[in-house]
Formats: structure tokens, C-alpha cells, sequence
């Protein structure tokens, strides 16, 4: 009989893995009733999503596997994390088509491969509308894979808000593996 394996997380009160805990191996739309604050975190396995709000919204920090002793100074996280996603392991291919304007309009880009700096290489830094045709994505408000992080699984985005930003502004993506 084959092992399943088991993803889980374990989040910290304080830094570096001190006071109060909580462990979750699936995903959690409402953390709020575990803990009121996060500072550190353990990633025993599997990848994750972590959202600032309740019903995953908000600014969003995707993780790997790993420790993640000071959130804030590391990571850009604040101590407020309020849901929680295991992203899903994709094999195969990954398509990716993006529009500069709405309603299927302006130019358009398809990409199988990372971007890490979507103006400098291709004059085009704002996505108005997208499309997933295949694997997860990341996408990040600044180039080289920096800033606020926006999840995208396969489906179609018809505004940038449907990804969660509050602006179309792209600076770099790069493909969810693992």
C-alpha cells in the first residue's frame, strides 16, 4: 500500500518559533479562532498560500516548504495571516496568455516560461485581462520576482481584481512548480 504523504504547516505567536502554535494540513478559509497574531512559521511539507483576510483575500505570500523564523524581516509578512491554501501540484505543461487591455483587447503575450521582468523585455507591464490555459502561476507586482504575489490558478481573469491586485501592473510571473 502506498504511503500518503501529509502537507502541513505549524504556525508560530512569536519569532523564531516561540509561544503559542497551531498545526493545519488543509486549507483554511478562517484562521482567526486558532491564533491572533503569526511571527514564524514551519512548513513540514507541501507548498502554500497564506492570505492577510479571512476566505482567502487579501495580500497574498506564497511558501515552500521550509522554516520561516521572522516573517516580517524576511518575508514582507505582517503578523496577520487569516487564511491558508495548499497549492496543488501540477505536471505538465504551462500556458499562459495575457492581455494589456480589457475585453480580449491590446496587445497580447503567451509564455510557457518564467518572466522576470515583463517591461523591460517586452514593453508591457500592465495586464488588464488573462488567461491560464495551463499550470499555477505567480504573479508579482515588481521585476525579479518581488513584491505583492497574486496566485492564478487555470481559468480566465477578466480584471486584474479577480487575481486580487488593485492595479494592473505586472512587473515579472514565473510558473508554480515544484
Amino acid at each position: 500500500m502506498p504511503t500518503v504523504k501529509m502537507v502541513k504547516v505549524i504556525f508560530y505567536e512569536n519569532k523564531n518559533f516561540q509561544g503559542c502554535s497551531y498545526e493545519c494540513g488543509t486549507d483554511s478559509s478562517d484562521l482567526s479562532s486558532h491564533f491572533i497574531r503569526c511571527n514564524s512559521i514551519r512548513v513540514e511539507d507541501g507548498n502554500w498560500i497564506f492570505y492577510e483576510e479571512p476566505n482567502y483575500r487579501g495580500r497574498q505570500y506564497f511558501v515552500r516548504r521550509g522554516e520561516y523564523p521572522e516573517l516580517d524581516q524576511k518575508m514582507g509578512i505582517n503578523d496577520s495571516i487569516r487564511s491558508c491554501q495548499i497549492t496543488p501540484q501540477h505536471h505538465g505543461a504551462f500556458h499562459l496568455r495575457i492581455y494589456e487591455k480589457e475585453n480580449f483587447s491590446g496587445r497580447t503575450m503567451e509564455f510557457t516560461e518564467d518572466c522576470p521582468h515583463l517591461y523591460e523585455q517586452f514593453r508591457f507591464h500592465e495586464i488588464h485581462f488573462c488567461n491560464v490555459l495551463a499550470g499555477h502561476w505567480i504573479f508579482y507586482e515588481e521585476p525579479n520576482f518581488r513584491g505583492h504575489q497574486y496566485y492564478l490558478k487555470p481559468g480566465q481573469y477578466k480584471r486584474y481584481t479577480e487575481w486580487g491586485a488593485m492595479y494592473p501592473r505586472i512587473g515579472s510571473f514565473k510558473r508554480l512548480t515544484y
